[in-house]
C-alpha cells in the first residue's frame, strides 16, 4: 500500500508542463501526414511529378540517339547499278558511296563496316556500360549527402556537357570516351528521377504514378525519332538531343523539392516539415499545430529526433531480410533486361524505316503501362511481375517453335511485339516493386543495383539477338520463365508503407510475422 508520502513525490511530476507538452505531440510517419493531413496526390504533387519525370525524356534521347547515329546508312554503286545480291564489302573502293553522304552517321564517317563493324557494338556495350557504373555511384549519392535534387541536378549538368561535346568528336575513340562518359551520367538519371517523383506521394497513389513515370521514357523516344528525321547528320542530331538537358537544368530544376524523405533521414526535420506544410497548402489542407515528423524507428523515442541516419549496402547485405531482397530483385532485373532489349531489337523486322520503327516501338509499350498501372493496385506488385513475364515468355515460345517462312513470319513478328508488350509492363513495375521492398537510407543504392543489372543485361541482348531468327525467342523465353518463378520468392508490398531506415522496416516485418503466426 503506497504512503501519502509516495503520492505527493509523485504528483508534481505526473502534472509537469514538459510531459503534458509531449502528450499532446502527435508524431507521424510521412505516409501517414499525407494520409491524414496533406494529401496523398493534389496539386503539388501533381506539379513536382511532372517537372521531375521530363528527366526520363532526357534519358530516353541520350540512350536511343545511337541508333540514329550508329546506323549503316543506304549506298549504292557509282556509275553502274549493282550486281544483284551483292555486298559494298566485296568492292573496291570509290566503286560505291553512301547515299546520303559521309556526315550522315557515324558508320559512314568512320567507316564502321566489314571487318570494323564490330566497333559499332563495341560503343553500345560501353555506354551501358558507364550506365551501370553511373547507377551504382549516383545511387549512393543520392541516399547520402547529395540527396535526390543534388544528384539529378549533376547528372543533368554532366549529361548536356558530355552529350554536346560528342557532336564534335574528332575520331572514333574520342567519340567512343565521350559516350561512356554520358552514359555514366544517364545512369543516375532514371533511378534518382524515379524516387524523387514519387516519395512524396502517398502510398495508395504511388503504384499508379509510379508507373506513369514512363510514359515520358517512351514519350522521349517517340520525340526522339521526329528529331532525328529532320536532322539528318549525326553531329546536328547530338547537339539538338542534348539540348533539352540544358534547358531543364535552368527551367525545370529551379522548381522541383527535394524529397521530404530524404530531409528526414538526414535529421533535416524542420526542413521536412517545411515541406510537407507546403504540399499541404498547395493541396488545400492544413497540419494542425502540435504534428510533427519522425521516422518510421522513432514514434516511441524522442531521443533520437533529429539524428542522421544513414545506410549503405553494406546493411542492406548484412541483413538476411534485405539480401536475398537484393539478390533476387538483381536476378529479375538482369532476364528482364535480356528480353526486353533483345525484343526491342527484333521488333525492327516490322519492314519499315527506321524512324518509324523506333516510333512503333515507343507506342507499342504505352498501353502496357496503362493496362499495368490499372491492376496494380488491384493485384498487386508480386503476381503482376509474375504474370507479366509469363505472358511475354508464352508469346517467346510461340515465336520460337513456329517458323521463319510464309504466313509463320507473320505469327513470328507479333509475337515478338507481344512478347515485348508484357515485357515492358514488367521492366517499369520492377521500379515501383524494388523501391517498395528497401528503406529510405538505402532505397536508391538498392535501385542502382537493380539497374545495374539491367544494364549488363543490356550489354548482351545484342549479342542474343545475333543467334539467329528462332533461337533467341527460346532464350528470351527461358529469361520470362525464369524471372517469373524467381518473383514468387519477394513479398507483396501493396498497401505496405515506404519505410524509412533498416530498423523500422525489420520491426514491422517482424511484428507481421508473428501476427501471421498467431492468425
Amino acid at each position: 500500500m503506497e504512503s501519502p508520502e509516495d503520492n505527493n513525490v509523485r504528483q508534481p511530476l505526473l502534472n509537469t508542463p514538459t510531459k503534458k507538452a509531449a502528450d499532446e505531440v502527435e508524431r507521424l510517419c510521412i505516409d501517414d501526414m499525407l494520409q491524414r493531413y496533406c494529401g496523398e496526390f493534389g496539386r503539388w504533387q501533381m506539379k513536382h511529378f511532372v517537372l521531375t519525370c521530363l528527366a526520363w525524356a532526357l534519358e530516353a534521347f541520350h540512350t536511343m540517339v545511337m541508333i540514329f547515329a550508329d546506323q549503316e546508312p543506304n549506298w549504292r554503286c557509282v556509275g553502274s547499278d549493282c550486281p544483284v545480291g551483292s555486298s559494298y564489302c566485296d568492292m573496291d573502293p570509290g566503286s560505291w558511296e553512301w547515299t546520303e553522304g559521309k556526315g550522315s552517321s557515324t558508320v559512314s564517317e568512320w567507316g564502321l563496316v566489314c571487318g570494323e563493324k564490330y566497333k559499332i557494338g563495341l560503343v553500345q556495350a560501353l555506354f551501358f556500360a558507364g550506365c551501370m557504373i553511373g547507377a551504382g555511384v549516383f545511387g549512393h549519392l543520392s541516399d547520402s549527402r547529395l540527396g535526390r535534387k543534388g544528384s539529378l541536378t549533376v547528372v543533368c549538368i554532366i549529361n548536356a556537357i558530355f552529350g554536346i561535346a560528342t557532336a564534335f568528336s574528332p575520331n572514333y575513340w574520342v567519340y567512343v570516351a565521350l559516350r561512356f562518359l554520358t552514359g555514366f551520367s544517364t545512369g543516375g538519371v532514371g533511378l534518382t528521377a524515379f524516387v524523387l517523383a514519387t516519395e512524396p506521394v502517398g502510398p495508395s497513389k504511388r503504384g499508379v504514378a509510379g508507373m506513369s513515370t514512363f510514359y515520358f521514357f517512351s514519350t522521349g523516344i517517340a520525340l526522339l525519332s521526329g528529331i532525328a528525321y529532320v536532322f539528318r547528320s549525326w553531329r546536328e542530331l547530338f547537339i539538338v538531343s542534348s539540348l533539352p538537358s540544358l534547358f531543364f537544368l535552368l527551367i525545370v530544376i529551379p522548381f522541383i523539392s527535394e524529397s521530404p524523405r530524404w530531409y528526414l533521414v538526414r535529421g533535416k526535420v524542420d526542413e521536412a516539415m517545411e515541406l510537407m506544410h507546403a504540399i499541404a497548402k498547395t493541396n488545400g489542407r492544413h497540419i494542425p499545430a502540435g504534428v510533427t515528423l519522425v521516422l518510421d524507428d522513432e514514434e516511441d523515442n524522442d531521443e533520437t529526433r533529429n539524428n542522421v541516419v544513414e545506410g549503405s549496402l553494406k546493411d542492406v547485405l548484412r541483413s538476411p531480410l534485405t539480401r536475398i531482397r537484393l539478390i533476387l530483385a538483381i536476378a529479375i532485373s538482369f532476364t528482364v533486361s535480356i528480353v526486353y532489349y533483345g525484343l526491342s531489337l527484333n521488333v525492327g523486322n516490322l519492314k519499315t524505316n527506321l524512324y518509324l520503327n523506333v516510333f512503333l516501338n515507343a507506342v507499342t509499350e504505352m498501353p502496357a503501362f496503362a493496362i499495368t498501372a490499372v491492376l496494380l493496385d488491384r493485384y498487386g506488385r508480386k503476381p503482376l511481375t509474375i504474370g507479366t513475364q509469363w505472358f511475354s515468355c508464352a508469346f517467346c515460345i510461340t515465336g520460337f517453335v513456329v517458323g521463319g517462312v510464309g504466313p509463320w513470319k507473320t505469327v513470328r513478328m507479333v509475337s515478338g511485339v507481344l512478347g515485348i508488350f508484357g515485357m515492358a509492363g514488367t521492366y517499369n513495375l520492377l521500379f515501383i516493386y524494388i523501391a517498395e521492398l528497401f528503406p529510405t537510407v538505402v532505397r536508391n543504392a538498392a535501385l542502382g543495383c537493380a539497374t545495374q543489372a539491367a544494364q549488363m543485361g543490356a550489354i548482351l541482348a545484342p549479342f542474343v539477338v545475333v543467334l539467329g531468327e528462332g533461337l533467341p525467342f527460346g532464350i528470351f523465353a527461358v529469361c520470362g520463365l525464369v524471372g517469373g518463378g524467381l518473383a514468387f520468392y519477394l513479398p507483396e508490398t501493396l498497401n505496405k508503407p515506404m519505410y524509412d531506415t533498416m530498423f523500422g522496416m525489420h520491426e514491422a516485418e517482424s511484428n507481421s510475422g508473428r501476427r501471421d503466426q498467431v492468425c
